[in-house]
C-alpha cells in the first residue's frame, strides 16, 4: 500500500513512512502522515508489514529528505538492526535522516531500553523514540537537528539520540 496525496512535493521534502516488515498497525501509520503533512511536507505512506527490500528500494527511487520507521508490536528492535544498515548500505541513503520509534520491544527495564536504543543509533538510525508519542517526532522535526530545517533541505545525518516517552504511545 503506497498512500500518496495529490499534487506537487510539499516545500519540506518528501519523507517515506512504513512499519517494520513484522508489524501490521495502519493507524499509528495514518496519524503520522498527517501530522508530517500538516507540518509541511510531502508524505509517502509504504504502510504496514513493509519488506526491507522495498523500502530500500522505495527509498532508492524517491530520495526522500526523511526516512521514519514505526512499530507498536515489539518488533521494531529486532527488525530495526536488520533495516539500518539495509538502508546505510546504499550510497543514494547513506546520509538520508532515519528515525524509528513506538513500542520498540517488550522490555519494561529502562536500562536495557536504553541500551537496545543505543544499538539501534549504531546499526544507522539518527533518532529513536522508544516508547514516545507523535509529538516528540514532531518536536524533533522542529528542533533542527533533522530534516525539519526550516529550509526543508535535507541536511544529512543528524546528531544520534534517544527520545524516550510515555509508554504504550508510538511516533
Amino acid at each position: 500500500m503506497v498512500n500518496e496525496p495529490a499534487g506537487p512535493p510539499a516545500p519540506r521534502g518528501t519523507v517515506v513512512i512504513s512499519s517494520v516488515a513484522s508489524d501490521a498497525h495502519t493507524w499509528n501509520l495514518v496519524l503520522l502522515q498527517l501530522l508530517l503533512e500538516e507540518m509541511g511536507y510531502h508524505v509517502v505512506n509504504l504502510g504496514p508489514c513493509v519488506p526491507d527490500a522495498l523500502l530500500v528500494e522505495e527509498c532508492v527511487l524517491r530520495r526522500p529528505t526523511m526516512v521514519v520507521v514505526s512499530s507498536i508490536n515489539g518488533h521494531g528492535y529486532t527488525d530495526g538492526l536488520r533495516l539500518a544498515p539495509r538502508l546505510r548500505a546504499r550510497p543514494e541513503l547513506a546520509a538520508t535522516p532515519l528515525v524509528i520509534g513506538g513500542k520498540l520491544d517488550v522490555v519494561e527495564d529502562a536500562v536495557e531500553r536504553d541500551r537496545q536504543s543505543a544499538a539501534l543509533l549504531e546499526a544507522g538510525f539518527d533518532a529513536v523514540f522508544a516508547d514516545a508519542h507523535a509529538t516528540d517526532l514532531c518536536r524533533y522535526l522542529r528542533s533542527g537537528d533533522s530534516a525539519g530545517q526550516p529550509s526543508g533541505q535535507s541536511v544529512g545525518r543528524a546528531a544520534p539520540r534517544t527520545v524516550a516517552g510515555a509508554q504504550g504511545t508510538t511516533p
